[in-house]
């Protein structure tokens, strides 16, 4: 059942059609979501049943990240790409580590902007902002943004689960780089990406089903871990490295099995 807060953010928007974010809040045992979200989550775990386990875990793995990232002192977090907001959001596993901790929620999807935003209206210290890690030049310039964060401070790059949608020719290895280049010494770039290398089988049928819910079909970069190695260029790769989720300093490490079950790779490196 969608939530009251949901069904007035979601009242200008088609529901009729599915809707990645809501999709996403389903596979995560969310209630904002419609029978549409649920139709296209329900033929995609069809090909794949480990997708909903994979969401739960880039969650987890958001979570042990941002922990560890305010640990050491950083105050300042871009969460790009973002998502609907549910349980232990960026901006509350920060503070529970760093009381005051100032976030940006940035997404292009309008169905996520509007529901942040009503969410998080009387928080002066997050913001929820339109725009997508490919114009990173927007992002900053953004008045939302200057009047939270400080570019003279450290602070940490989040992309979780986004760049998987991204393909090569629109080259985010490039606006990721830039926002290095941007950002002072001893920040942070945390991300999530999904790879195929366990299961090459399903690239193709997932990619068609996303494909036509973003109107583009074969959608998406099916990388290699190696591929997405790439976007910690010109950081220094935090303990231990870009791994399975499921293996980024748990609190049980898991059997190789297990990790691999969960084919989405993550890692946080530092910039020197």
């Amino acid at each position: 059942m969608v939530t009251g807060a949901a069904r007035r953010a979601f009242g200008e928007f088609d529901t009729s059609k599915p809707n990645i974010a809501r999709m996403n809040d389903y596979f995560l045992g969310g209630k904002d979501n419609f029978a549409a979200d649920r139709r296209a989550a329900e033929a995609l775990l069809a090909i794949a049943p480990e997708l909903r386990t994979m969401a739960t875990e880039n969650r987890r793995f958001l979570g042990r990240a941002v922990r560890y990232i305010a640990e050491q002192g950083v105050r300042q977090f871009f969460d790009i790409g973002s998502g609907l907001p549910t349980r232990q959001n960026t901006h509350e596993v920060a503070r529970a580590v760093v009381p005051g901790a100032r976030v940006v929620y940035i997404d292009s999807d309008p169905v996520v902007i509007s529901h942040g935003q009503a969410i998080l209206a009387c928080d002066e210290h997050t913001a929820v902002v339109e725009g997508d890690i490919l114009h990173p030049e927007d992002l900053v310039s953004d008045r939302h943004v200057r009047r939270l964060v400080d570019f003279d401070e450290p602070m940490a790059i989040m992309i979780f689960g986004a760049l998987h949608f991204i393909p090569h020719v629109d080259d985010p290895f490039t606006s990721v780089a830039w926002l290095r280049d941007t950002i002072p010494a001893g920040s942070y770039l945390a991300l999530s990406h999904v790879v195929f290398d366990a299961r090459p089988d399903a690239a193709r049928p997932i990619k068609d089903i996303y494909g036509d819910i973003l109107g583009r079909p074969n959608t998406g970069g099916t990388r290699t871990t190696d591929d997405v190695r790439r976007f910690f260029d010109g950081f220094e790769l935090v303990d231990p490295g870009l791994v399975y989720v499921r293996q980024w300093r748990p609190d049980i490490r898991p059997s190789r099995r297990s990790a691999e079950a969960v084919w989405t790779v993550g890692g946080v490196g530092r910039r020197p």
